[in-house]
């Protein structure tokens, strides 16, 4: 079959040929920007102009263009990109496609990437694994908000060379004026990202000026082509990892004389001799081989894919990783990390996820969404959770530590994903930050020296003395529900009885345990582990706790069960319609979030009813004194109420909840 790439210019020696462009280097780039930027059509344009499509190819486009193409008169060259139906049908890009090329100086693979902002997720993945940015703009259009966040996220996915394409002169009459004030504007913005490396090129994809050709059309402008710059710019130490990494993917085991731990070195060097250390057990041990396909080698550097053998025989895991023993990542349980939300769901703090890094996964949920970003200016802006194709700052809290670097150190070991257990869908990229502080992790491992103290008192003993046994009873429910007034009737009766009980209700416990924190879903998630953990104890002292929290996350009320422990935790959701909790509202904090002034779950922010309470209490229908009665015989029901010592004499209660 005919082609239109060039001859080989080798003669007959198909072998040089071969081995010259095996040598040649790889480049990454996609392409970005706004929709009907053009960047289907300069890809198109890189590959004709360099003789890179077959003749059939050719033809193909040219039937094409005649029913779907978006030029009347020529070939639309997007068409050899836009591969789904559903793309060549609205002349837009959906998915990511990549295309291959090379050239005398260098190989090329091209990530298309779609321009709509609802498939912003899709441009995340391709700009991935690439090592420049080749950033879109209409020469009409100007700099719009998703050329910001296109440049944001490739900034933030550590993408250190950017290729500003000031596409569509032709349609601006080729203007110097036009492109000098676009390439002011964009400067103004991307001054913000601290980029390292930044070109601005004037060019028509369509005509393919500027593309592989330098522009008659433009003489004001001296600069490189596109694809000059695309085969000079020096990416050779963008992938440059100076301490060695190897997560480990496989225990290779072929034979009982043979012990080798598989995976791709994700940095550094690694030879026979040098010491590694396991983590996260902490043991150094000695490399014995390195391993290849083809045999032993003097040194493995990434990305190859090795085994190592070791000197001693340690237990190495899936999961677990080889690292330089001087220089080595971070491991805790919290992490820092930038999340770009990929999901229609939004994220909810305290809901569990799967994380997968590396050769890993845990299971982990955001504990704190610190700040979100407005792509459009730079600045932090506070968030309650995060939507499609938001980007924010967040604390993950992981189940188990892991072995991590920043994502700006090392892009394989400070990458991950988060993925809905229920659908398995990846719902969120993330970018670990560096520790700061105490966490920076192996200098001070989480939780690895610290042990829990044994109390003197056994549970039997405290359960005798009180005739009670110990238990926390959560009473959940919207704004004005009644919850703090029937736990204070619940702790008159028990106390009536001769039992011990303890009040912690929302608006004292922020007083004083949280009053650093707010009332965004994270910090609201935060106060809740903060009063479980407290509940804990004062179970563990024999008492019993009743906490009135709203508590709207049905993943956070049962991290407070895990926290406090099943067998003595029981839930209460009281409930009430929204009139008659407006009613009760004396604060106005329904009437101030009615007027998006505050977020209040059950109207302007979410509330998730329990799925299986231990009791439902409708507090407009039963009154706070009945409320209480119903709870004291929970309890006593479920057999944490025993005998009891001489009860005082009862002062009266009443009234409605």
């Amino acid at each position: 079959m005919a082609a239109t790439a060039p001859a080989l210019g080798l003669g007959q020696d198909i072998h040089a040929y071969l081995e010259r462009h095996e040598r040649k280097e790889l480049l990454s780039f996609l392409t970005c920007g706004s929709v009907d930027d053009g960047k289907s059509t300069l890809i198109g344009r890189l590959l004709h102009d360099t003789r890179m499509i077959y003749e059939d190819q050719l033809a193909a486009v040219r039937r094409d263009s005649k029913t779907v193409g978006t030029q009347r008169d020529g070939v639309d060259l997007a068409l050899l990109v836009d591969g789904l139906q559903t793309e060549r049908e609205q002349g837009i890009t959906i998915d990511v496609a990549y295309r291959y090329f090379s050239t005398a100086k260098r190989k090329f693979i091209i990530a298309d990437t779609p321009g709509h902002e609802q498939y912003t997720r899709n441009m995340a993945t391709g700009a991935s694994n690439c090592q420049v940015a080749v950033i879109l703009i209409d020469a009409e259009k100007g700099v719009l908000p998703q050329t910001r966040r296109h440049t944001f996220i490739a900034h933030l996915l550590g993408i250190r060379h950017l290729v500003v394409a000031v596409n569509k002169m032709d349609a601006a009459g080729f203007a110097e004026d036009v492109f000098d004030a676009i390439r002011a504007d964009y400067h103004a913005f991307a001054s913000r990202l601290a980029v390292d490396d930044l070109h601005v090129i004037p060019l028509s994809a369509l005509r393919g000026d500027n593309v592989v050709e330098q522009s008659a059309n433009m003489p004001w402008y001296r600069g490189a082509t596109l694809l000059h710059l695309l085969e000079n710019l020096h990416v050779g130490a963008d992938k440059a990892v100076e301490h060695f990494r190897l997560p480990v993917q496989l225990v290779n085991r072929p034979d009982a004389g043979f012990r080798g731990y598989s995976g791709t070195v994700a940095g550094g060097v690694v030879r026979p001799g040098d010491p590694v250390t396991v983590l996260p057990s902490g043991k150094t041990t000695t490399v014995q081989r390195v391993v290849a396909a083809h045999g032993d080698l003097d040194e493995a550097f990434a990305p190859m894919a090795v085994t190592l053998t070791l000197t001693d025989a340690l237990d190495v895991s899936r999961g677990d990783m080889l690292a330089a023993p001087g220089a080595l990542p971070h491991i805790a349980d919290r992490v820092d990390a930038m999340l770009v939300w990929m999901s229609e769901t939004p994220l909810a703090p305290g809901r569990r996820y799967l994380v997968k890094q590396c050769a890993g996964q845990v299971v982990g949920h955001v504990a704190t969404i610190r700040h979100g970003v407005n792509v459009n200016t730079l600045e932090q802006v506070p968030a309650d959770g995060l939507r499609l194709n938001e980007i924010g700052r967040v604390e993950l809290a992981l189940a188990e530590p892991i072995v991590f670097d920043a994502y700006a150190v090392n892009r394989n070991l400070g990458a991950f994903i988060l993925i809905d257990r229920a659908s398995n869908a990846t719902v969120a990229a993330g970018m670990a930050l560096a520790p700061s502080g105490a966490r920076d992790a192996w200098k001070e491992r989480p939780h690895g020296d610290l042990r829990a103290t044994a109390s003197a008192v056994a549970e039997a003993e405290r359960e005798a003395r009180l005739g009670q046994r110990p238990a926390t009873v959560l009473l959940t429910g919207l704004a004005k529900s009644g919850k703090t007034a029937i736990a204070h009737a619940v702790e008159r009766r028990l106390f009536d009885e001769g039992r011990l009980a303890t009040v912690l209700d929302g608006q004292t416990f922020r007083l004083g345990m949280s009053r650093d924190l707010g009332f965004s879903a994270g910090e609201r998630s935060e106060n809740i582990r903060r009063a479980a953990e407290t509940a804990r104890l004062m179970n563990d002292a024999g008492l019993i706790c009743l906490t009135a929290f709203v508590a709207p996350e049905e993943e956070v009320r049962e991290r407070a069960r895990a926290t406090v422990g099943d067998e003595r935790f029981l839930e209460v959701f009281l409930t009430a319609p929204l009139d008659v909790l407006r009613g009760r509202d004396d604060a106005g904090i329904y009437a101030a979030a009615a007027r998006g002034e505050a977020h209040l779950p059950g109207v302007s922010a979410p509330f998730e009813p329990p799925a299986a309470p231990d009791l439902v209490l409708p507090t407009d229908a039963v009154g706070i004194d009945a409320c209480a009665e119903r709870i004291v015989a929970l309890l006593r029901e479920r057999g944490f109420l025993l005998a009891a010592a001489v009860p005082e004499e009862k002062s009266p209660r009443g009234g409605e909840a």
